[in-house]
């Protein structure tokens, strides 16, 4: 874990809303803008941050490499100068990797965790899982932007009804850099917090997407099992973006929970 504070970079974000902070963190190569449909529920009752994580979006794309430690703490860094702590934090994907990470290197900051189709450790057991992932590795030292981009947006929204979401999905990822691409995708990779797990003190949500091919529904089961007190949601018809191809059933579980925390101060 970096010890140097020079090591973390400010992130950018939007904010919005007033009330108890939470903090919002995208999934690989995307951006703060995964959660436009989230804002609109959240601002009403929340002072909400959506961050665009380091190598990501309009934030600053170091060299890498790029670890979960040194991710959390641009989140870390962000929330102390922003005054936004103890905050809810939500998190998609390696954004719900960030966000363990942080409840972990910096618990005082952390009022509650709402994990998204996220794991402990992204390397699977699993034949199939690991023959995806090395495709995805050599996809992305063979190919460019634009070619991974299609790759994961027709993995992500693979239904015609979503051709919308798949072209927009398609053109957010292909603008990303690809040296802070391949750094994200390493810090990924390597990570592993299946032995800290019992660590993690606040109250949690963790949220599955019932037909989520990327995050394998074992790997979400086994953090909501770790987690002291946590409990599992699995949200019907949804892939691997729930936020955007479930806003409403998300939203409904998101609110419900924040509502549970709020009880228990």
């Amino acid at each position: 874990m970096p010890h140097n504070p020079h090591e973390f970079v400010d992130l950018a974000y939007s904010e919005a809303g007033n009330g108890p902070p939470l903090i919002l963190l995208h999934g690989l190569g995307s951006s703060q803008n995964d959660w436009l449909m989230q804002q609109v529920a959240l601002v009403p009752r929340c002072r909400t941050i959506a961050a665009d994580l380091r190598g990501h979006g309009k934030s600053p794309k170091p060299p890498g490499p790029y670890h979960m430690p040194l991710l959390a703490g641009d989140v870390a860094r962000l929330l102390t100068r922003c005054g936004a702590h103890p905050a809810h934090v939500v998190g998609l994907s390696l954004g719900g990797a960030v966000a363990q990470q942080l409840a972990l290197d910096f618990p005082h900051l952390v009022r509650s965790l709402i994990l998204v189709n996220t794991a402990a450790r992204f390397i699977s057991h699993d034949w199939r899982q690991r023959l995806m992932g090395l495709r995805r590795m050599t996809g992305v030292y063979l190919g460019d932007m634009d070619s991974i981009a299609q790759a994961v947006a027709e993995r992500l929204f693979p239904r015609p009804e979503q051709a919308a979401w798949r072209r927009e999905t398609a053109q957010r990822i292909a603008a990303n850099d690809l040296k802070a691409y391949r750094a994200a995708l390493w810090a990924i990779a390597r990570f592993d917090l299946r032995p800290r797990l019992g660590e993690i003190r606040c109250p949690t949500l963790v949220v599955a997407g019932e037909e989520d091919s990327t995050v394998p529904l074992a790997s979400k089961r086994l953090l909501a099992e770790r987690i002291p007190g946590s409990r599992l949601e699995i949200i019907p018809r949804s892939g691997h973006a729930t936020p955007i191809d479930q806003p409403e059933a998300f939203n409904r579980a998101m609110l419900q929970f924040l509502d549970r925390v709020s009880e228990s101060i």
